[in-house]
């Protein structure tokens, strides 16, 4: 049986091992790994640990499709479409730019919902903690070796994690990545931010006449959503599930600081720009550590021509 190893549980990690699936009719064995303990990379969706209906998307808010994707890329937007996985967005979003002929949409069920269709769909055996640290050529298969020492062979390994990350593999690959790829990789550069999902009490409102808003004059924060809004999920069960971006200069700042300090500063710009909401029955705070090229909003773009496979 021919062995696959897909490396990170992302949007690519998830569409890749679905599409391997899909094309090779060949007995296969396919397996996912990711050194994170769930799935969905920058389309991640945090649980309120409270009540775990009750969701927030800390990475992509919302996807903007481009008039050449959704011709391109058609297949895919019907199908995710079809099965309830996206929906266009109807929500208010204050400040978000639209181009014509652009279409946006949100995940109801969270974003990383998409992750999950395209893992069912690939029928993939996913690992959870699982953090490559060495490539090796051994007898025509490739042996993956974890930060833990252990070893396995595969027939064919995909690499879907960031650059600097691919750059920091030990072994065979090191000499099999030439110079001009070496520099490719390496020219690829990241901003940073953090996100703070805030889950507050069943019954609680936030009353303003959006679901989202773009922040301009504020040095922490970029954006703000009530993500059930957003996502057109309200209930009864559920209070409002706030989602804060930072901007990316105050990530860059913060970016070694603790969550404690930084999750303490993000709530005191809050308070400016919302104030007096009630102390949340929850928070997360997550860090963006690799995000995107340059200061973007949180939305995740089909818009790859020009090198573009962005989150926020």
């Amino acid at each position: 049986m021919f062995r696959v190893l897909v490396v990170g549980a992302g949007l690519t990690g998830s569409l890749c091992a679905a599409l391997l699936r899909k094309e090779i009719t060949a007995p296969l064995y396919l397996a996912l790994w990711d050194k994170a303990g769930d799935i969905g990379g920058r389309m991640t969706t945090a649980n309120s640990p409270h009540n775990p209906r009750c969701t927030a998307d800390l990475g992509a808010q919302y996807i903007t499709c481009t008039p050449h994707y959704a011709k391109k890329h058609q297949n895919f937007y019907e199908e995710l479409l079809a099965h309830g996985i996206l929906e266009p967005l109807t929500s208010p979003i204050k400040g978000m730019e639209v181009k014509e002929g652009e279409s946006n949409f949100v995940a109801p069920h969270g974003v990383s919902s998409i992750i999950k269709y395209y893992l069912k769909e690939s029928g993939a055996e996913v690992f959870l903690r699982q953090c490559v640290t060495q490539i090796n050529l051994r007898d025509n298969k490739w042996e993956v070796s974890e930060d833990t020492g252990s070893t396995q062979q595969f027939d064919l390994v995909i690499l879907t994690m960031p650059a600097p990350q691919i750059l920091g593999l030990q072994g065979d690959i090191v000499n099999l990545i030439s110079e001009r790829q070496r520099q490719q990789l390496a020219s690829v550069s990241y901003s940073s931010r953090y996100a703070l999902g805030l889950f507050y009490e069943a019954g609680m409102k936030i009353d303003v006449p959006w679901a989202g808003q773009y922040i301009t004059s504020n040095p922490c924060i970029r954006f703000i959503s009530i993500d059930s809004k957003k996502r057109n999920t309200e209930s009864s069960e559920c209070g409002p599930l706030l989602v804060v971006h930072t901007t990316v200069p105050f990530g860059v700042t913060h970016l070694e600081h603790s969550e404690e300090d930084v999750q303490e500063l993000i709530t005191q710009q809050l308070e400016t720009i919302l104030p007096g909401l009630p102390p949340p029955v929850a928070t997360k705070c997550w860090k963006w550590r690799y995000s995107q090229n340059g200061e973007r909003p949180p939305d995740w773009r089909d818009d790859r021509e020009n090198g573009e496979s962005s989150l926020f």
